[in-house]
């Protein structure tokens, strides 16, 4: 068990949902139960399971939650596609979203080999 805050790949991923959440203010008002809602849900949906990975005591449930972590990400990955293909995002947010979410994609990709190798 450790303390999530300590982790690069959960501040970057809190620090991604605060800036999707910024961007999705500016969605069609439309799509607020649609994208706008799963796009939210799918973003807060990485650094809250590294959060609950980081208060398990057994390393095979941490590195469980850290792979929810990861299919999450690769679910905004898509979203944030879709959102740039419907012209709701610019090619410059998109583009640095999706190096955001490659990025957290694979610092889990090693936590969880890390978790899945350590012995202690």
């Amino acid at each position: 068990m450790q303390d999530f805050r300590n982790l690069k790949v959960w501040e970057k991923s809190h620090n991604l949902s605060l800036r999707l959440y910024g961007i999705t203010k500016t969605f069609p008002k439309e799509e607020l139960y649609g994208l706008t809602s799963q796009l939210r849900r799918s973003v807060i949906s990485i650094p809250t399971n590294i959060a609950e990975g980081c208060g398990r005591f057994a390393h095979k449930e941490t590195a469980h939650f850290m792979q929810i972590a990861f299919g999450s990400a690769s679910e905004t990955e898509y979203l944030i596609l879709l959102a740039k293909d419907l012209n709701f995002l610019s090619v410059e947010e998109y583009n640095y979203l999706d190096s955001e979410i490659e990025e957290v994609k694979k610092m889990l990709s090693t936590l969880i080999k890390k978790i899945r190798t350590d012995k202690n």
